[in-house]
């Protein structure tokens, strides 16, 4: 599968290496309209620089829009209607309404979308494997030091949406109530935010995430009726605590102990985690769905459900909004 990367700015770089480094895929090239950047990057990576985006979506399969987001829609569109299945990174598009008219122009192709969440290909996410989770509360938290390369965008649609995506994921249950407040401090859009996300069918979710903070974390907490789950997207570590009605059979280590309803067992696990590199996993992923006709693993409707619970966020927000 020949991919053409479009945007060949910070991000754009690292899919330039993943896709040349991989033994699945095909880099048929990118296209930047900076000059200097189109230039440098062809250097470095030993590919050719189109001058127009026609001519890249000639030349290859998969449209790779690694772009700032309020591009994202009219290079998506421009490809579905070149016939080329499409890569878009998160946020899918800059509204709603772009990424919906984008899901009914996919279904009039018959191409496949995939949305760039790359915390899905995590190590420390895959590592769940197909656990049962049933989680009543989550707790995550993903902080960056400043960074002007990413305020474009909100802190919401920049980090917090990478946490969006994973809760969706785990709860199967709509979204009834959204409580949210931020502070705009140095950029003319939140650049910290705190979400309480309350689900149909009981769960709660607390999210918060910042651009401005001293450290780098990001991290998850899920809380279920019988087990403690923590993911560590930064270090790539899981941990699983689970209670269990009787000692494990085979001898290993448990915590005992005594409750109203008896007596409780509880064991550790630390899954064992395959080092990968999260980007290319989710890039050649792509590129098998689409070879084996089978759905892309971070469908267009995860993106866009995504991107519709983070607006929803954003409204709460200026509601409240708090100016520094």
């Amino acid at each position: 599968m020949r991919y053409g990367v479009f945007g060949a700015g910070h991000l754009g770089k690292i899919h330039l290496k993943c896709i040349r480094e991989s033994g699945e895929l095909q880099l048929a090239g990118f296209y930047d309209p900076d000059p200097a950047q189109a230039k440098a990057a062809s250097q470095t990576f030993g590919t050719v620089a189109f001058d127009h985006p026609e001519e890249l979506l000639a030349a290859c399969d998969i449209a790779d829009i690694v772009t700032p987001t309020v591009s994202h829609y009219a290079l998506a569109r421009q490809a579905l209607e070149a016939g080329r299945h499409v890569f878009i990174e998160k946020p899918v598009t800059h509204t709603v309404e772009e990424a919906e008219s984008l899901m009914a122009l996919r279904d009039t192709t018959g191409l496949q979308v995939q949305v760039g969440h790359v915390e899905r290909f995590n190590p420390a996410f895959l590592a769940l494997g197909n656990r049962p989770l049933d989680p009543m509360f989550i707790e995550g938290h993903r902080l960056a030091p400043f960074n002007p390369r990413g305020t474009d965008v909100s802190v919401v649609l920049d980090l917090m949406i990478h946490d969006l995506d994973i809760l969706l994921h785990n709860v199967p249950s709509r979204v009834v109530d959204i409580a949210a407040n931020g502070v705009a401090v140095v950029s003319d859009t939140p650049d910290i935010c705190n979400a309480r996300i309350t689900f149909a069918n009981g769960c709660v979710a607390n999210l918060t995430a910042s651009r401005i903070s001293l450290k780098q974390m990001r991290k998850m907490r899920l809380f279920q009726r019988d087990a403690y789950i923590s993911l560590d997207f930064l270090e790539r570590q899981a941990s699983l605590l689970r209670l269990n009605h009787e000692a494990p059979a085979d001898g290993s280590p448990a915590f005992e102990l005594d409750t109203p309803k008896g007596r409780k067992w509880i064991t550790m696990e630390a899954p064992s985690l395959e080092p990968v590199n999260a980007i290319r996993l989710e890039l050649e992923s792509f590129a098998r769905a689409i070879r084996e006709g089978k759905p892309p693993p971070v469908s267009l409707e995860d993106g866009l459900e995504a991107l519709r619970v983070a607006y929803m966020i954003l409204e709460r927000v200026d509601q409240n909004q708090i100016h520094v």
